[in-house]
């Protein structure tokens, strides 16, 4: 696509939000002649000072009226309801860059596991020879891709950025799930998955559509669009897709399997499957030879704070998934174990259900501690169920989880809720945990 059919020369262009997209943004339209004005409402806007003198400042006050200007780009955070029906065009920053990049996009959207497979899809493309770089909560702004020389763009899409596009048409489509979260947002399940299935609506038959095999409702949304329909499943077969055997990915296409031992690999861990198998079919399907792209896993080395091993002690691993926000990623994390779990629990309730994440739990924990303002209702989920105690802080639950553990055992932090009540954001809780693991002494 072309930026050229968006006439940005002397338009009049609000940006909602100075996080890390906005300025982005703001710097984009700016550079392209727009008469940028860039609004927080936070008087804190740390960021803001990151652009230039060319973008007029609205910083600790209400936001402009969005019908004064010619195009609002709304960043993920700011709700819907705050620009939708005033203003008279809206985009968001991905249906900007797609626009501007000049090259295939992958994108990948999912209640849970986006930023580790966007960065396995960067990864796999990288190692069959092409060049690829990734961007969205990965620490990079789609924007900021735009001139730079790629083959394939790798984009992780949130259902608040598929509100804002209009054209938005990847190459690549993939979903990994769709289970209960943003609900405060949405409104209901249904709605978050329209907005998920964005992402799909405007492929056409040339275009590939991976969705997890296993997930009912991330198979209605990759069927919104006319894309080729390519599924990863837990165990095989499939006619077009992946699946898990013993020691090796079974590829099928064309009618042919093709069979990928990992046992070579030399990977010190392996990535959660789904994510693996999600991955290696978006990057086949963007031109990667499979074989080249599945030795991207021999050192890939996974992001911080999603199941990341960060400590031994006593024959007791301890893990922290602090960006398990919600009950469907928390119950990944618990499925991802093979051994019995201490599990740390609770945080600020989404207003979600946690009875399945209780039932996954059963016959899998061995002692769950729960921590926030969501432990009380994690607490009767789990009566009946999984011993369960409320410890209050994330410190005592390290000293508690530190007593009840025995060897062979994980101690594992996967909240299953919001991070908001006593930390700023999931990554401090995460790096409290660690630092909390650390104060218990050497490990062994």
């Amino acid at each position: 696509m072309s930026a050229m059919d968006l006439e940005l020369d002397g338009a009049r262009v609000l940006v909602l939000g100075l996080g890390m997209s906005g300025v982005s943004a703001a710097r984009f339209c700016a550079a392209r002649g727009a008469r940028v004005v860039a609004a927080d409402e936070r008087p804190d806007a740390p960021r803001a000072a990151e652009l230039d003198r060319g973008v007029e400042l609205r910083i600790g006050a209400p936001f402009p009226d969005p019908a004064a200007f010619d195009l609002v780009v709304p960043s993920p955070g700011v709700p819907r309801a705050r620009w939708a029906e005033r203003a008279r065009r809206a985009l968001g920053d991905v249906e900007l860059a797609f626009r501007a990049l000049r090259v295939p996009v992958v994108a990948v959207t999912g209640t849970n596991g986006k930023s580790t497979t966007v960065r396995l899809v960067e990864a796999m493309l990288r190692a069959a020879g092409l060049r690829a770089d990734a961007a969205g909560n990965v620490g990079v702004p789609a924007l900021d891709l735009v001139g730079r020389p790629l083959d394939v763009a790798v984009l992780e899409v949130s259902s608040f950025q598929l509100e804002a596009v209009e054209r938005f048409r990847p190459r690549v489509g993939v979903v990994l799930n769709v289970t209960e979260d943003h609900l405060d947002r949405h409104g209901s399940l249904a709605a978050y998955a329209a907005a998920k299935a964005r992402l799909f609506a405007r492929q056409g038959p040339e275009d590939a559509a991976v969705a997890n095999g296993d997930d009912p409702l991330a198979l209605k949304v990759a069927a919104a669009g006319r894309g080729r329909r390519i599924v990863f499943r837990r165990a095989g077969p499939v006619a077009d897709g992946a699946w898990w055997e013993a020691g090796a990915i079974a590829l099928a296409r064309g009618g042919e399997v093709e069979r990928l031992p990992l046992d070579g690999l030399g990977a010190p861990a392996l990535p959660p499957r789904e994510n693996v198998l999600a991955a290696l079919l978006a990057a086949t399907a963007a031109g990667a030879e499979a074989r080249r792209a599945l030795a991207a896993l021999a050192d890939f080395a996974g992001l911080p704070h999603r199941l990341e091993r960060v400590a031994e002690r006593a024959g007791v691993a301890w893990v922290d998934d602090s960006k398990a926000t919600n009950p469907g990623a928390a119950e990944f994390a618990l499925d991802a174990q093979r051994a019995p779990v201490v599990w740390i629990a609770g945080g600020r309730d989404k207003d979600l259900s946690f009875d399945a994440l209780a039932e996954r739990a059963r016959g899998r924990v061995r002692r769950a501690l729960l921590i926030g303002e969501a432990a009380g209702k994690i607490a009767r989920a789990l009566e009946g169920r999984v011993p369960h105690e409320v410890v209050g802080t994330l410190e005592a639950a390290v000293r508690r989880a530190a007593e009840v553990a025995a060897p062979g055992d994980v101690v594992l932090l996967a909240p299953g809720c919001a991070s908001f009540d006593q930390f700023q954001s999931y990554a401090e809780r995460g790096e409290r945990f660690r630092e909390a693991v650390r104060a218990l002494g050497p490990e062994a």
